[in-house]
């Protein structure tokens, strides 16, 4: 239990992001902590740089609901005031955490308190031992560092753990989960790190996060994009859309349009994705451009839009309903839509 929300045990893969403003600035970063509830993010992860921000987190923790995760790199001592201002979970790297000693101290901290911590291996950050070993960052090396940081939790006496195994190869990133996945049964959580800006890091992060949950594996996930963190938990809920892993709302099917299209699909989309954004219902939607593949697709879904010249038909669960002028389109799709 990451705060009141339930992470692996056969719980719904839960969809996560990270803040960009500074922690320490308290009124930032609860605002930015607002933009991503409302998008859909059920766990907000924070950087911890120095004891400033790590101080911060008692207040941000007192108007946000949503459950937050101190990320902690080099410094221990973050990592002690964090839980203790109310941190519901903590990020370590065992590359940086200053070694086995130190992940007891954090270990035993967490026990006490029953806090969650996360192991975070990033290629750019395993032990120089493990790297020397392995001859670099490889999917094995970032399996040990993990495994190893593991082992010493436990010693410690604690084993409320979620993993990680991330690179920025998204081939590395899937071997190394796939790996870490066959030593422990521990949640995973799953991501490509640095994945770019946000066309690259949709694509990066759908080939990866979509391969390993295609594999049962992953328990919750966080998109990594070089921009607005609402992209992260937009991106990361369609990819769990896409999967049928889970649903947040209707699935909008159309056309790429080509030069047998007679309507407008691009305005039409647009318009109607906008008016649906806060529909709850488990719906298909389609939208249509021509006669070749429109009848078929629209037929198919729940509501949909077969488009031609001035006029369009209009179907439902399979059925024609009946035909609607162009100027008529969204209105007709929206009225239908509202009625699932």
């Amino acid at each position: 239990m990451l705060g009141g929300l339930a992470i692996g045990g056969g719980a719904p893969v839960s969809v996560q992001s990270m803040t960009k403003t500074s922690t320490a600035d308290v009124r930032a970063t609860v605002k930015q902590c607002a933009r991503l509830a409302r998008e859909g993010c059920e766990i907000i992860r924070l950087a911890v740089p120095d004891e400033e921000a790590a101080r911060a987190l008692g207040k941000i923790k007192r108007e946000v609901t949503t459950p937050l995760v101190a990320d902690i790199h080099f410094n221990y001592r973050l990592a002690l005031i964090a839980m203790e201002k109310g941190a519901d979970g903590i990020r370590i790297n065992p590359g940086n955490i200053g070694g086995a000693e130190r992940i007891a101290e954090i270990a035993r901290a967490a026990a006490a308190g029953k806090i969650p911590i996360r192991v975070g291996v990033n290629s750019g950050s395993v032990e120089p031992s493990i790297l020397k070993d392995h001859g670099g960052p490889t999917p094995e090396a970032l399996a040990e560092s993990a495994i190893t940081c593991v082992k010493r939790i436990e010693n410690a006496g604690h084993n409320l753990i979620k993993i990680s195994v991330k690179a920025s190869s998204v081939a590395d990133t899937i071997r190394a989960y796939e790996r870490v996945s066959e030593m422990t049964d521990y949640p995973l959580h799953v991501g490509v790190t640095e994945a770019g800006p946000p066309l690259t890091a949709a694509v990066r992060s759908a080939i990866g996060i979509g391969r390993l949950l295609l594999e049962g594996v992953g328990d919750t996930i966080r998109v990594s994009v070089t921009g607005d963190p609402v992209m992260e938990v937009e991106i990361a809920r369609e990819i769990l859309q896409s999967l049928g892993v889970r649903s947040f709302g209707p699935t909008l099917v159309s056309c790429p349009t080509c030069g047998r299209c007679e309507i407008d699909v691009v305005k039409i989309v647009e318009e109607v994705k906008e008016a649906i954004k806060d529909v709850k219902s488990n719906i298909r939607v389609a939208i249509m451009g021509c006669a070749v593949n429109g009848p078929g697709e629209a037929r198919e879904a729940d509501v949909g839009l077969a488009g031609g010249r001035g006029e369009g038909i209009l179907f439902r669960k399979g059925k024609v309903l009946r035909k609607v002028r162009e100027k008529d389109f969204v209105k007709a799709l929206l009225d239908e839509i509202g009625k699932t």
